[in-house]
């Protein structure tokens, strides 16, 4: 409730929230909003343009495209949130064993971490969605892998910071063993930068999923994505441009609400850093 009235009083961070609202809600209730079936091919009403029936147009199949966009919101909730559910779990408890271990496994841990970064990321991504077979579980995979080594690294530095604090020796002095100091005292008091991370992630992880299914190597068709919409568009951008600014409009509106959250929960989370912003005039 606190961190929902700091929030309200950020107008960024409320309207980020309510785009974001409006992202998950038209996902979870795709099949309620969308009028038309996304996949119903209707050759006698290709290339429509918006009108009463059809609001957005539609496609070089007939296909909705509005329905199409409602329906590619469920499909990159999928891949976003499942993408960053495994890379946030996973790499949470890497960074935190790295941070509170001997100091032989934390470098071998850090150098795993150096590897990965050292790809970038849509290379990275590109590479496993290739030797995988393209399709959704490959996209999640891939862009799982490459948030992993942001979450460690962040994780890893949370866990150096609190570890030093005065509860933790009081912790050890009563003589609890690592594994229930971590679980019990350094982790709950090391998500918050791991929070806004994951939050801002699932802006850039989306525009990594619609750049997959864009180059032809993410999601396929027939399944509704945004990306493989406006691939699919390319050959009408003359002859019917709504085919490809509709999906491009979703990721724009998408992406921003989700970086405006993401700055939000910063303000809130991590004061300090607000406030070292304002001392240098940023």
């Amino acid at each position: 409730m606190i961190l929902a009235k700091i929030l309200m009083k950020n107008r960024g961070a409320l309207l980020g929230s309510l785009g974001v609202l409006i992202f998950v809600l038209t996902a979870v209730l795709a099949p309620w909003i969308a009028p038309h079936d996304p996949n119903e091919l209707n050759l006698l009403a290709r290339l429509r343009s918006p009108s009463s029936t059809y609001w957005l147009g539609t496609d070089q199949f007939g296909r909705d495209i509005f329905s199409r966009i409602v329906w590619g919101s469920r499909t990159s909730l999928i891949v976003a949130a499942s993408a960053l559910g495994i890379s946030a779990v996973a790499g949470t408890l890497i960074g935190a064993v790295a941070g509170f271990s001997s100091s032989r496994l934390e470098g071998w841990i850090l150098r795993f971490v150096d590897i990965l970064l050292s790809f970038p990321d849509i290379l990275l991504a590109i590479a496993i969605t290739t030797i995988m077979r393209p399709g959704l579980w490959s996209t999640i995979l891939a862009i799982g892998t490459y948030n992993l080594p942001q979450v460690i690294r962040v994780a890893h530095g949370s866990v150096l910071a609190v570890r030093e604090r005065q509860y933790i020796e009081g912790a050890q002095a009563i003589g609890l063993k690592k594994h229930q100091i971590l679980f019990k005292y350094i982790l709950p008091n090391s998500l918050s930068p791991i929070v806004v991370l994951v939050t801002v992630r699932l802006a850039a992880s989306i525009m990594t999923a619609a750049g997959l299914s864009f180059l032809g190597v993410g999601v396929q068709p027939p399944t509704p994505e945004w990306g493989a919409m406006i691939s699919e568009a390319r050959t009408y951008l003359v002859t019917a441009p709504n085919l490809s600014i509709f999906p491009g409009i979703a990721i724009l509106l998408t992406v921003i609400s989700l970086n405006l959250l993401g700055d939000g929960l910063n303000d809130v989370l991590n004061p300090r850093m607000k406030s070292a912003g304002r001392s240098v005039g940023v």
